[in-house]
C-alpha cells in the first residue's frame, strides 16, 4: 500500500514558559525561563526547592468549573492543549469522526490525585474518596476526554514511555495516517507531576539538580550540570494527511518525514554508555528523511542537564552523522521550560516546527562552561538566526526508551 504523507495543521501548548504557541516561542527566542521558587506545597524539609510551573493558566471558555473539578491537572493541560491545535487546524466540521484520532499520553497521569485521595482515605475513610478518583488518575483520561469533546471517534490511544512519551504519541499517531488508519490525529503527551512525592523520589534517584539557583540549575551541556529541573504542561499537534489537508484547503505548517523507535536494554534510568540504540534511532530519521547535509538540520536535543544524558545523547549524534555532527545547530530547550517528563517531547516538537517556519533557533541558555565530552554546537545562550530544511527532536526516556521524529519545511 502507498504510504502517504503527513503534515503539521495545528499546534497548542501549555507550558512554564507560556500557554500558547506564540507567547511559547517568544520566550523561547528570548532565551526566557520558566524556571523558580515551587509554590505548590511546603518545601522546607526538601533538599529540591526549584521546579518549572506553569503560571496562569486559564481554561475560560474550554473548560467549565465543574469539569476542573472532575480532572486531573493534567488533563485539563491536555485538553486547553489539544483545543488551541483544534482551532489553528480548522478541522472540526471538516473530518469524518470515525477518521479523527487521538494519541495523546502521560508519562506519570493524575499523581495529584492520586496522593489528595489517599490522604483524603488515611484521615477521613473510604467513603470520603472522590468517585472520579479513578477517571482522574488514570493516563488515559486525557486521550479520552479530547476525543469526547472533538467527536473523534477513531484510533485512540495514550502511550506511556517516561519522558519520550509525547514523541512516541506524535510519532505512532504519523505512522497511523501513513498507513490510512485516520485522516486527522492529536497527538502529543501531558504532564501535571510537581508534588512532595515526585520531587522526593526523583531527588532520591539523584536526577534532579540540586541547585538552588533558578536562574542557573538547568545548564544542559555545560560542565557544571549536575541534574534536571522538573516541568510540567502540555505539548499537543494535529497531524493530518497531505491529500486530507489540501482537499479542505487547510494551512500547512511544515511536513512530518521521520519516525523512529529503539530501547537501549541496557538499564532502568541510565542510557547505554555505547550509545547503540539512541545512534540507531537518529539514523533511522536521517534516513527516512533523506537529510544529505547536517548544515540543513536543527535538532531539539533531548538535553536533560544531567551528566550522563547529555554526554550519551553527544556522543549518539555523533556517531549518527559523523564528522558533520559539528556543523549541526542543536540545542536543549529544556534550559528554559524545564523538563514536562511526558509533556516535553510535545513542546519540543513545536520548538522545532516553530525553528522551521522562522529561520530562528531557540538557544541552550545557562551554557557558560565548556564540556570536553560534550563538543558539539548547542547554541549558546542567544537564539540564533538561521535558515534550515529540517528539524530533529530526540526524547529518551526511563527504561531506556529512545524516540526521534523528524519535521521538514514546506
Amino acid at each position: 500500500m502507498h504510504s502517504k504523507r503527513v503534515v503539521v495543521t495545528g499546534m497548542g501548548v501549555v507550558s512554564p514558559i507560556g500557554n500558547s504557541v506564540d507567547s511559547f516561542w517568544d520566550s523561547l527566542i528570548k532565551g526566557k525561563s520558566g524556571i523558580g521558587r515551587l509554590t505548590r506545597f511546603d518545601t522546607s524539609n526538601y533538599k529540591v526547592k526549584i521546579g518549572a510551573e506553569v503560571k496562569e493558566f486559564c481554561a475560560d471558555g474550554i473548560l467549565d468549573a465543574s469539569s476542573l473539578r472532575r480532572n486531573d491537572l493534567y488533563a485539563s493541560y491536555a485538553v486547553v492543549a489539544a483545543h488551541q491545535a483544534v482551532l489553528q487546524s480548522g478541522i472540526l466540521g471538516n473530518i469524518s469522526p470515525d477518521k479523527f484520532g487521538v494519541y495523546v499520553g502521560s508519562g506519570i497521569g493524575g499523581i495529584n490525585t492520586l496522593i489528595n485521595n489517599q490522604n483524603t482515605l488515611i484521615e477521613k475513610g473510604p467513603n470520603r474518596v472522590s468517585p472520579y478518583l479513578v477517571p482522574m488518575m488514570i493516563a488515559n483520561i486525557a486521550s479520552g476526554l479530547i476525543a469526547i469533546k472533538y467527536n473523534a471517534k477513531g484510533i485512540n490511544l495514550a502511550h506511556v514511555s517516561a519522558c519520550a512519551t509525547a514523541t512516541h504519541s506524535i510519532g505512532e499517531a504519523y505512522r497511523a495516517i501513513q498507513g490510512g488508519y485516520a485522516d486527522a490525529v492529536l497527538a502529543g503527551g501531558s504532564e501535571a507531576p510537581i508534588c512532595g512525592l515526585s520531587i522526593a523520589g526523583f531527588t532520591n534517584c539523584m536526577a534532579l539538580s540540586l541547585n538552588p539557583d533558578p536562574n542557573t540549575a538547568c545548564r544542559p551541556f555545560d560542565k557544571d550540570r549536575d541534574g534536571f529541573v522538573i516541568g510540567e504542561g502540555a505539548g499537543i499537534l494535529l497531524l493530518e494527511s497531505y491529500d486530507h489537508a489540501k482537499a479542505r484547503n487547510a494551512t500547512i505548517l511544515c511536513e512530518m518525514v521521520a519516525y523512529s523507535n529503539t530501547c537501549d536494554a541496557h538499564h532502568i534510568t541510565s542510557p547505554d554508555p555505547d550509545a547503540f540504540s539512541g545512534t540507531n534511532a537518529i539514523r533511522q530519521v536521517i534516513k527516512q528523511a533523506s537529510i544529505q547535509s547536517s548544515s540543513q538540520v536543527y535538532v531539539n536535543a533531548h538535553g536533560t542537564s544531567t551528566p550522563l544524558n547529555d554526554k550519551i545523547e553527544s556522543i549518539a549524534i555523533k556517531q549518527s552523522f559523523g564528522e558533520q555532527a559539528f556543523k549541526l545547530s542543536i540545542s536543549s530547550t529544556k534550559s528554559m521550560h524545564g523538563h514536562m517528563l511526558g509533556a516535553t517531547g510535545g513542546a519540543e516538537a513545536i520548538a522545532c516546527i516553530m525553528s522551521l517556519q522562522h529561520d530562528i533557533l531557540p538557544p541552550t541558555i545557562n551554557y557558560n562552561v565548556k564540556d570536553p565530552e560534550c563538543d558539539l554546537d548547542y547554541i549558546p545562550n542567544h537564539a540564533r538566526k538561521q535558515i534550515v530544511d529540517f528539524a530533529i527532536s530526540n526524547s529518551l526516556g526511563f527504561g531506556g526508551h529512545n524516540a526521534v521524529i523528524g519535521f521538514k519545511k514546506v
